[in-house]
């Protein structure tokens, strides 16, 4: 079974790995940290130009950030659409286990997360703070993200860590057009977390009137 400590060891190895090949050719060294640097400052010019002097495009920083994540996280469209055409891996999280979907779902660049869905992007996996691509994009109130999401196959009422639903992270989260969102996909008022609570209750204990009006009116009770 694969744990985020496991996950963590793995990722640790791989830039590890990376960084003792690259240490042994001097020249890569520097075109991959020259690409890292350009996709940080959002230069797609040069982030092309350094893939063509042979840069990887899964070159890792010290975060074990790829170039793609980290244009994912600024929500830069044409360096993440550059690093894409040119073999970037559309799943590789950093050492946190964060994903480039889970980056750009966070950061609601809704472009860039329909872009990396129709590359094949895992919407699955879980990061070290137990959390998914949807789970950020509800909690942050990126609707258009999450409709992105849930039409790439997320169930609308999965259970994510201790049983919240979407409808719970984003009620909790005062995330009222999400709330709205998610109820008219058929979110379920009545279900509970580990701890017995409803998203009504979860609203209604962080103080989301807005969202415990709009919970009370699809038939939601505590």
């Amino acid at each position: 079974m694969v744990t985020p400590r496991n996950l963590l060891a793995a990722l640790a190895f791989l830039a590890a790995a990376h960084h003792a090949r690259a240490q042994s050719h001097p020249e890569l060294l520097n075109v991959n940290a020259q690409l890292l640097a350009a996709a940080r400052g959002g230069d797609e010019p040069a982030v092309r130009g350094f893939l063509d002097r042979g840069a990887d495009p899964n070159a890792r920083n010290r975060l074990g950030d790829t170039p793609l994540n980290t244009a994912a996280r600024a929500g830069n469209l044409p360096v993440a659409r550059a690093l894409l055409e040119r073999g970037a891996d559309v799943d590789r999280p950093n050492l946190s286990g964060v994903t480039p979907l889970m980056s750009a779902a966070y950061g609601g660049h809704v472009q860039i997360v329909r872009m990396l869905l129709a590359a094949k992007a895992d919407a699955n996996p879980i990061d070290r703070t137990h959390k998914t691509a949807a789970v950020y994009a509800a909690g942050e109130g990126r609707t258009e993200a999450l409709v992105a999401i849930l039409e790439a196959g997320v169930d609308v009422n999965e259970r994510f860590d201790n049983d919240l639903t979407l409808l719970m992270w984003a009620a909790g989260q005062g995330r009222l057009d999400t709330v709205r969102m998610l109820l008219s996909r058929g979110a379920d008022v009545k279900a509970r977390d580990n701890r017995g609570k409803t998203a009504l209750a979860i609203a209604a204990e962080a103080g989301q009137a807005p969202e415990v009006a709009a919970l009370r009116a699809a038939g939601a009770t505590e």
